[in-house]
């Protein structure tokens, strides 16, 4: 099943936007608790019909089946801030010191890149194919602090670029409905900005912040884009899930049951699922009890569309 590549041009009539805002979205679900430390980057597999996801620190990436309500461990070993899938249904690892690793029914395959000289002290943190098969990832701050994070591009012959310097923590992406726009989160400058974006070239420009999350409500953390060009932020420290409009009006927040929502994605085979990924595990007390377990929400009103392929090496 290949990713759709246009789905309008992501713009709320009035009415709509109403018709969101005035919707209820149900009480999230708990569907699986393996405690995670850092759960993040939930991603629908529509050929295997399930939701994987990853434990960062803890090394770990897990799968879920919504229609048997099935989960396990699928993969131990190092660290993986973030994947994408690929074109042919293997997933790509984005992991620490830049790694970049294909894994395929169970096991791990290729190595596109085996380390990136200058992040042997960092790790990536979340990605995003985009609609020509590249990969946007970004890194975190190396180890010892002595610079920020970074954006770069991962070309589909293997070569990788920085598109972005000077990032504090970088974070969720999504691309608008009408494929001219980018979503980047920034979540130490509790910012989210919106970039041009030209498919054809694969470059990002003209940034400006899209929604600036105050004080005291948490983090903006990863993301995702539905049909209708809504923005669904996950909130790190935040107890919530926050959906803007396009014009960057928040139009529903819902909370949850644990402080650090990370990570949300559209699922299903609908696609009228959102899975949503918590961190806290190791400190329940705190966070919550069913912190660093992996949730899902049913929002009337909304669905989300497939999520683009990564292309690389294909």
């Amino acid at each position: 099943m290949k990713p759709k590549t246009g789905w309008g041009d992501g713009r709320l009539m009035d009415a709509e936007r109403e018709a969101v805002a005035g919707e209820t979205a149900g009480e999230p679900r708990m569907l699986a608790d393996y405690g995670c430390s850092c759960g993040e980057n939930p991603l629908w597999h529509p050929d295997e019909r399930r939701t994987y996801w990853t434990d960062i620190p803890n090394g770990r990436l897990y799968g879920y089946d919504p229609v048997t309500g099935a989960h396990a461990a699928c993969y131990d070993g190092e660290p993986v801030g973030g994947f994408t899938l690929q074109e042919d249904g293997s997933l790509l690892l984005f992991g620490v010191r830049g790694s970049v690793r294909v894994w395929r029914e169970g096991a791990l395959g290729a190595t596109v890149l085996e380390e990136i000289a200058d992040e042997a002290a960092s790790r990536f943190n979340d990605v995003i194919a985009d609609p020509a098969g590249r990969v946007f990832c970004g890194t975190m701050s190396p180890d010892d602090h002595s610079r920020e994070g970074r954006l770069y591009r991962l070309d589909p012959d293997g070569s990788i670029r920085i598109v972005v310097e000077g990032v504090g923590c970088p974070n969720g992406m999504g691309f608008t409905p009408d494929g001219r726009g980018m979503y980047f989160t920034d979540s130490s400058r509790r910012e989210i900005y919106h970039f041009d974006y030209d498919r054809a070239a694969g470059e990002i420009s003209n940034r400006r912040v899209f929604a600036r999350v105050p004080e005291g409500e948490g983090v903006p953390d990863g993301l995702t884009v539905d049909a209708a060009g809504c923005v669904w932020s996950a909130r790190w420290d935040g107890s919530a899930v926050v959906c803007y409009a396009p014009t960057g009006e928040v139009l529903r927040r819902v909370p949850f049951p644990v402080r650090k929502v990370s990570s949300v994605a559209f699922g299903g085979d609908g696609y009228d699922t959102l899975y949503c990924t918590t961190a806290g595990g190791d400190r329940k007390d705190a966070d919550g009890a069913s912190a660093g377990a992996l949730f899902s929400l049913s929002v009337a009103g909304s669905r989300g569309v497939p999520e683009f392929r990564s292309r690389i090496g294909l």
